[in-house]
């Protein structure tokens, strides 16, 4: 198991520039995140789009504070050829872009924001339900290419229509509880057992939502075994004339097969936000085999790309960051421990991650008792395989010291956080 040499505390604001540590924000993360953590001391570089595999290795070197969105790949081999690496802030919702195993045996935590844009997609799936039952895209289409089609025909309200929610977590409870105020009947389906909000319907199965639903949407996470979720079986299901949306993650769909359901007649219309593979920036061209479809509503993975739900996510997801750095605080990682470190004036601080297994603290504490180092305060926190303790301490702390530390066997990262 790798081990790392401790890190020192984040240069204060104002701090001579040559001893700032550097942050890199990928993917045009919102300025605020730039601004507070350059008000915290960092140096800040920020790049529009995602960098591939061989291009995030190159520009990692000598970065503490990595910051990317839902495109940038985070590999274990990114992760070995990033020793000064210290935590990951994912700018969005879903982990599944980075390696958490792989970050947590380096010492590397991992933050997200799991509710800060869960209200923007909620409206963006209410939109697309309402524009697709009304078929507006057709609507518009016929009317920019100068056709006056003034007809009912195929247009429906939302009211009194049957909602199918797979996948009941932050996202999917929420749309629940707004689309019934709609006046819709929502039925649900997720593999853990979460409760019903409102008048909502739990279902035994994925299948027992398509029979009965007249939009089905999907709001499952980013887990290998979700890949292919939604395929020719469950399309074949679906009620004719049904309506699909998918805004949770690409690879859980297969696209030929809505294309197909599309064609067909057998769906009455689609609305997709994330795509198997996406463009790495802005601009950038785009394929698809659902482009030109009639009803069909295509957009850049924007789910959560509002003003607001990016300024929330930038200072949300910058906070974790500097705190990590700054305090060793791990509240809300996905992938440490969960430990809340809050400033202590006139100590210094150690930051230990190591492997969960019985006598690490005895033997931390050994070697600091030996070294005639008093403890000012202590918290230890475990998860999984991994353990984490912040030790607060009087004094000095010596090279030999901290080599002491780092050799124990348990050892996977030390940090000396002044």
């Amino acid at each position: 198991m790798p081990v790392h040499a401790p890190v020192e505390n984040a240069a204060p604001t104002g701090a001579d520039p040559a001893r700032r540590r550097r942050a890199l924000l990928l993917e045009s993360i919102h300025a605020d995140a730039r601004v507070l953590l350059a008000e915290a001391g960092w140096d800040v570089e920020t790049v529009a789009g995602a960098l591939d595999e061989v291009e995030l290795v190159e520009r990692l070197a000598g970065v503490s504070l990595l910051g990317i969105r839902s495109t940038t790949q985070v590999t274990e081999k990114v992760l070995d050829a990033a020793p000064d690496l210290e935590a990951i802030g994912a700018f969005c919702i879903g982990t599944n872009q980075i390696d958490l195993f792989a970050a947590a045996a380096r010492g590397v935590a991992v933050f997200n924001a799991p509710y800060s844009n869960t209200r923007s997609v909620v409206e963006l799936a209410l939109a697309e339900i309402i524009a697709l039952t009304r078929r507006l895209t057709v609507k518009d289409r016929l009317m920019h290419d100068g056709v006056w089609d003034k007809s009912a025909v195929g247009a429906h309200e939302v009211r009194g229509r049957r909602l199918g929610i797979i996948g009941y977590g932050n996202i999917g409870s929420q749309l629940s509880v707004v689309a019934e105020a709609l006046g819709m009947h929502v039925f649900f389906y997720d593999t853990a057992d979460k409760l019903a909000m409102g008048n909502a319907r739990r279902c035994g199965s994925l299948g027992e939502v398509l029979d009965v639903a007249d939009v089905v949407t999907l709001h499952v996470d980013g887990r290998a075994g979700n890949s292919g979720l939604f395929g020719e079986a469950e399309f074949s299901r679906m009620r004719p004339g049904a309506i699909f949306l998918n805004l949770s993650r690409g690879f859980v769909v297969d696209h030929d097969a809505l294309r197909k359901h599309i064609v067909s007649g057998h769906l009455a219309g689609a609305a997709v936000d994330v795509f198997p593979k996406e463009p790495k920036g802005r601009g950038d061209a785009f394929e698809s085999e659902l482009r030109g479809l009639p009803n069909v509503i295509l957009t850049p993975h924007v789910g959560g790309s509002t003003e607001e739900a990016q300024e929330d996510i930038g200072r949300f997801v910058a906070a974790k960051l500097r705190d990590y750095a700054a305090h060793g605080s791990t509240t809300l990682s996905v992938n440490m421990p969960a430990l809340s470190a809050e400033d202590r004036v006139g100590t210094v601080r150690l930051a230990h991650l190591h492997h969960n297994v019985p006598g690490v603290l005895a033997g931390i504490n050994q070697v600091l008792a030996d070294a005639r180092v008093n403890i000012e305060g202590q918290q230890l926190s475990t998860r999984g395989e991994f353990g984490y303790v912040v030790t607060d301490i009087a004094g000095y702390v010596d090279a030999e010291l901290m080599e002491q530390l780092r050799a124990l066997p348990e050892t996977v990262r030390l940090r000396r956080i002044s």
